[in-house]
């Protein structure tokens, strides 16, 4: 890829756009609040196998949706950035091959910010990857240890500036809502976090998910997580200080200057149509008038032992129909601060939102209209979204 084309990442064009994920499976250490398909290998890891596989698993992708212009890229995990930039530079070309790549889409890698992986930035920028979003999670170090973090607090700023000197976009996540956190220290943690992002930050709240070890935790009493009023008061500072900051937000988690939205997730909630690649990837492909939903096996060598027995990994397969297509919309839809496509919505479902649900949505100040094209959420309304996806999806 040319490097000066790449610098210039194209407009986002409002339309929900197709995109590629490829996913990594491995990682150093499991967190203890992640649920996300990871897994830790103590042995090396063959990735020229994997990488044949990938390419294999794309080819019946390929197959699947036919030709496509890709508007954007995004290799997650598990850690990506345990992966050579050899093997990133393979899976990159694998995509060009199979689709049509113009200069300048989105390619996000996400990546750890340890002083390890980050000795290969520069291999992944050379490897065609433009924009990096980092797992940082926390900015001091006592709950960094807490949430399992393999970096320190040096680590990740000096990770930071690395990735702001290599590629032209940047992001990093961040957890907050833990344990015993006031408003207080959140805003100067993200204060902080602002003085050293460029364009883009990830700020989700901590959820505790079943089968993780603090599910066991918290079930047991044994860690307390803030209740929903102090959860809401710490939204509500996150919401204050990014818009004051110039990174308001454009989805319920995600900030970013205008024109810095991140493309991959945008073609998410856009619900526009992605191939899902690798152990654990999901996917959704139109054929004629319906999505294929697809999803592979979760357990890497049992998906590298499908997919060089049968050119795939994928154990699920299923047509949704038009309902279930509108319902999916206006669950993406509405987390957008752009809003929910309304027309869009009206073609898949074959209605208009029940009036009187809308309107008494609308009194309790929970949703606004933008004109006749689109319905959102207002921020009250964000903090109680899936009561309010619920209630216009009947």
């Amino acid at each position: 890829m040319d490097e000066n084309a790449a610098n210039l990442l194209l407009p986002d064009t409002g339309e929900p756009g197709f995109g590629v994920y490829l996913h990594w499976p491995f990682c150093a250490a499991k967190c203890p609040y992640c649920d996300f398909n990871s897994h830790v290998r103590h042995s090396a890891i063959d990735q020229p196998r994997f990488v044949s596989a990938f390419l294999r698993e794309m080819e019946t992708m390929r197959q699947i949706s036919g030709p496509k212009v890709v508007s954007s890229i995004f290799i997650g995990g598990g850690t990506p950035s345990l992966m050579e930039p050899e093997t990133v530079d393979a899976l990159l070309n694998g995509v060009a091959r199979l689709w049509h790549v113009p200069d300048g889409i989105e390619i996000t890698m996400e990546a750890n910010p340890s002083s390890v992986e980050a000795t290969r930035f520069r291999g992944y920028r050379a490897a065609g990857v433009n924009r990096v979003s980092l797992g940082v999670q926390a900015l001091n170090d006592r709950d960094l240890k807490f949430l399992g973090r393999l970096h320190d607090v040096e680590n990740a700023l000096t990770a930071i500036k690395l990735a702001r000197d290599i590629f032209p976009r940047m992001s990093f996540d961040l957890i907050y809502a833990r344990p015993n956190q006031t408003v207080e220290e959140w805003e100067a943690e993200l204060k902080l976090a602002i003085s050293y992002a460029v364009d883009h930050l990830s700020l989700y709240q901590l959820t505790i998910e079943e089968g993780t070890p603090f599910f066991g935790l918290h079930k047991a009493g044994k860690l307390i997580v803030p209740d929903g009023d102090q959860s809401a008061l710490l939204y509500e500072a996150t919401q204050e200080i990014t818009a004051r900051e110039g990174l308001p937000a454009y989805e319920v988690s995600n900030h970013a200057r205008p024109g810095a939205e991140s493309r991959h997730n945008l073609t998410y909630w856009r619900y526009g149509d992605y191939a899902g690649i690798g152990p654990g990837a999901h996917g959704r492909l139109s054929r004629g008038g319906n999505k294929l939903a697809t999803a592979t096996e979760r357990v890497p060598e049992r998906w590298l032992e499908l997919v060089e027995r049968d050119g795939h990994g994928m154990v699920d397969q299923e047509l949704l129909g038009l309902e279930e297509q509108a319902d999916e919309l206006l669950l993406m839809g509405l987390r957008l601060r752009e809003g929910l496509d309304l027309a869009r919505w009206q073609q898949l479902s074959g209605r208009d939102p029940d009036p009187k649900r809308e309107a008494l949505l609308i009194e309790h100040g929970f949703i606004e209209r933008l004109g006749n094209s689109r319905l959102r959420c207002t921020p009250s309304g964000m903090l109680i979204l899936d009561a309010v996806v619920a209630d216009l999806a009947c």
